[in-house]
């Protein structure tokens, strides 16, 4: 009865932005601490899974605890409608980037997760009636299949010369007084607008240098915190802005037939040629009006006409090749990328050298397979034979180096044996 009722008022809600693309929504926050929505959030924190913020507690903690779920729901609901609510610090958490880097993110506490699901369920359908066709990421009912699916379109129609673009740190970078001004453009209710803003200005916990405990927190004044429930949204609603610029009567969707493709932070805008008056336009755009930074070194201009140009987006390859058949044209070749491909060849690696018993080594490569395909971006003009010669190698190479690990024994299981 609770989701019946919680996806009627996110109908209502969506019904009433695409009606009235200039309301601003001033009773929201009554909204968002109804218990029905709470437990949809809890529900929606649940089901994603993922660790404890600094104070520790984890999602089975809470299920264990006197109460369960719905004391928290009831302590939540009675917090934010006495406005006693206050966000806890995030727990800066570091994942490694292809490129060696460390990627940083910000994990709030579960408490705080479950009230930003709340608030994104009330949220989201409002600025989805407001979404530009051209976003694809983190979005209901729209992927990276999409994403793809349109480039490869777009491309074959002849818009071969791309701008690849790369932005600097975008999560943490994102102005937050231009994002709560982005806000402030639909949410006339002050409330919300103040619990977002307790998010966006929480302190953040870095690990301490021992590795035991944490160190002193340090208050967050840039940026939304790559790990938040609420975080995809508010990424998504900012660059919006460039997407709804790009695609006015004075943007380079008319006087360039420009085409824009975003997946999150990650865009391509293509056109049949790119010259120095679109470049420039983006790059005023992104750095002038929106205040965020261009990554220079990985911001490139790919022109697929020519002989060896290669677009590399969401971890597939875009490339013109010669008739393997010895005719005279070219066709578009659309591959799994060298770099998705050695991610999955060290994943693929560890899981196998992780593998206690390993009685037949084909059976670990025909589920690796079966694995990595499901997790990569697939669409309608790939055929599933190609997509899986491509990685064969790879789990083939994987599932051999992890079967001559284990004729040692693996630490992990010299640790269980042990205990």
């Amino acid at each position: 009865m609770d989701k019946g009722k919680v996806s009627l008022l996110r109908h209502k809600l969506s019904e009433k932005a695409k009606a009235e693309p200039k309301f601003r929504f001033y009773a929201l926050y009554d909204r968002i601490y109804r218990r029905d929505v709470l437990r949809a959030g809890w529900h929606k924190v649940r089901a994603n899974g993922g660790g404890p913020g600094v104070d520790g507690v984890s999602i089975e903690m809470i299920e264990k605890a006197a109460g369960g779920e719905e004391a928290l729901i009831e302590g939540l609901h009675q917090e934010l409608k006495t406005k006693s609510y206050r966000a806890q610090a995030v727990k800066r958490a570091y994942i490694e980037k292809p490129d060696g880097r460390k990627r940083p993110l910000g994990i709030p506490v579960v408490r705080d997760r479950v009230v930003q699901a709340a608030c994104l369920l009330i949220l989201e359908p409002i600025f989805e009636a407001d979404f530009e066709e051209c976003s694809y990421g983190f979005r209901p009912e729209r992927n990276a299949h999409q994403a793809l699916a349109e480039i490869r379109w777009q491309v074959e129609r002849g818009y071969q010369a791309v701008y690849d673009a790369d932005l600097r740190g975008y999560f943490d970078s994102i102005p937050q007084g231009r994002l709560m001004a982005c806000l402030r453009m639909r949410i006339a209710d002050r409330s919300v607008l103040a619990v977002i803003g307790m998010w966006l200005k929480a302190a953040v916990v870095e690990p301490s240098c021992g590795g035991a405990g944490e160190g002193w927190g340090k208050r967050n004044r840039q940026g939304t915190p790559q790990g938040g429930v609420i975080s995809p949204l508010l990424s998504n609603l900012y660059l919006h802005w460039f997407d709804k610029v790009f695609h006015r009567r004075d943007g380079p969707a008319q006087w360039a037939k420009a085409k824009l493709v975003r997946y999150a932070d990650d865009f391509v805008v293509m056109a049949r040629y790119q010259g120095k008056a679109l470049r420039e336009w983006i790059e005023a755009k992104i750095e002038g009006w929106l205040g965020l930074e261009i990554n220079r070194d990985k911001t490139r201009v790919v022109e697929l006409s020519q002989a060896g140009a290669e677009l590399n987006f969401l971890g597939y390859l875009f490339r013109y090749d010669r008739d393997r058949q010895g005719g005279g044209h070219r066709y578009l070749n659309v591959t799994i990328s060298k770099q998705a491909l050695q991610r999955e060849r060290e994943r693929l690696g560890v899981c196998a050298a992780e593998t206690i018993v390993l009685s037949r080594p084909s059976v670990m490569i025909a589920t690796a397979e079966q694995d990595f395909i499901s997790r990569l971006p697939t669409w309608r003009s790939a055929s599933h034979d190609q997509l899986k010669n491509g990685v064969a190698h790879a789990c083939d190479t994987s599932a051999r180096r992890g079967s001559l690990e284990l004729q040692r024994p693996h630490p992990a299981q010299v640790e269980r044996q042990t205990h």
